[in-house]
């Protein structure tokens, strides 16, 4: 036995198994710094489907400044999603649906109605002299920002007009020195100052907010613009965390007997090499794990059924191999070659189911939407991580074993 070989066996199978613990082991919870970041798992951003949130079906309607037009509707979806974006929804889902509808999904909100009452709020900004025409709208603006005044305390939105609205802001003030200009947001009115001086530098001020939030929400609305369309809350659905939940454990259940059922089988088949390869697969859920939470891959239910359909891929690549290398063993070969020929010879066979099912994926995500999309891109990443733990790392791992010397005996290959 070469004890180099069994000690560096044993040092990687302790980092391994510390990884584990790091990803999957409740133990840090108690930790009030670790617990933010540990067990990794907790990382991995949960969907509609398992954390819970809203379902909303949008419509648009025709009026007689707007009609419903297949333009029209592209501009109200960008709106709704500069709108989600900007209120921190993790992986929205906005989708049409027929012509004139929409379907919105928002996951992990804590206030389900509030959200869906800000994402449909026209926020029209208008300036109106005293005589109530208006000379500038939302249109002529390029930002707006929350902020706090450090002395007097007092909240405010500060408002940046684009070039042309800094222009006509510019006259509109030196035309109406000791006026008042009345700004109105959604029709209301919010504020009436009495211009002092003319303003060239296009910056304005909305002042009278009781919360830093409440100027937020407002600052949003104005940046992303008003919605181009009317429309109507058609429908609402809450999905509440325990429904989430519910279907989040009973996916986890089915994983555990299904990866169990996987281990058992390859240990009584394959003896050894089924050892290895369900080291090889521990290594794969740890790689996953790690892009999920590195990518910000929000898991949902198809996507815990792309991640078992990846698993049960890069079981049937080590199948594959395995076979292959039982076939060299027979005819006689040494236990090292016969991996090495094994391994060669059904790399093809691997490498092509792995590419026609990657194919299949990336074609599921270009054409579908929503749940499909994450699907794909779940699948996807499986089957990468798959290809690399089945031709990689249980042939290094094969040979460190074989070349250990403390398994010879052909028939502990299953031979």
């Amino acid at each position: 036995m070469k004890w180099n070989k069994i000690l560096q066996m044993m040092g990687i199978v302790g980092v391994v198994a510390f990884l584990s613990v790091l990803a999957f082991a409740p133990v840090f919870e108690r930790n009030e710094k670790l617990a933010k970041h540990l067990p990794i798992i907790k990382g991995v951003i949960l969907g509609l489907d398992l954390q819970g949130g809203v379902h909303v079906v949008l419509e648009a309607q025709d009026t007689p400044e707007a009609k419903v037009t297949q333009s029209k509707m592209k501009d109200l979806i960008a709106v709704i999603q500069r709108r989600v974006d900007q209120f921190g929804v993790t992986e929205p889902t906005i989708q049409l649906q027929g012509e004139r509808r929409l379907i919105v999904e928002l996951a992990g909100i804590e206030n389900p109605r509030e959200a869906v009452r800000e994402i449909v709020k026209t926020a029209y900004l208008e300036f109106k002299t005293e005589d109530g025409k208006t000379v500038l709208t939302g249109a002529d603006l390029k930002d707006a920002i929350e902020s706090k005044d450090p002395v007097s305390g007092k909240i405010k939105v500060d408002l940046t007009f684009n070039p042309a609205g800094a222009r006509k802001f510019a006259e509109i003030t030196a035309a109406n020195v000791g006026r008042r200009i009345g700004i109105y947001l959604d029709g209301e009115l919010v504020q009436n100052p009495v211009v002092q001086e003319p303003i060239p530098n296009g910056k304005a001020e909305i002042t009278g907010y009781e919360s830093l939030e409440e100027a937020h929400k407002v600052a949003i609305l104005l940046r992303s613009g008003a919605l181009p369309l009317k429309v109507t809350v058609e429908e609402e659905r809450t999905i509440g965390p325990a429904l989430g939940a519910d279907s989040l454990r009973k996916s986890l259940h089915a994983g555990v007997v299904g990866v169990a059922a996987i281990i058992i089988f390859m240990l009584m088949y394959y003896r050894l090499p089924g050892l290895v390869a369900n080291f090889a697969l521990l290594i794969y859920t740890l790689i996953v794990l790690v892009i999920f939470v590195g990518l910000h891959v929000t898991m949902t239910l198809p996507g815990i059924a792309a991640f078992l359909l990846s698993l049960g891929i890069a079981v049937d690549a080590n199948v594959i191999i395995f076979e292959r290398v039982r076939e060299e063993l027979r005819t006689g070969k040494g236990l090292r070659s016969a991996i090495d020929a094994g391994f060669k010879r059904g790399f093809t066979a691997v490498f092509d189911a792995n590419a026609t099912t990657l194919l299949t994926a990336l074609v599921l995500y270009f054409l579908g939407t929503g749940p499909i999309r994450g699907f794909a891109v779940t699948l996807s990443i499986g089957i990468v991580a798959s290809m690399f733990t089945a031709i990689t790392m249980t042939r290094w791992f094969l040979h460190l074993v074989a070349a250990s010397g403390l398994a010879k005996n052909p028939k502990l290959y299953g031979a």
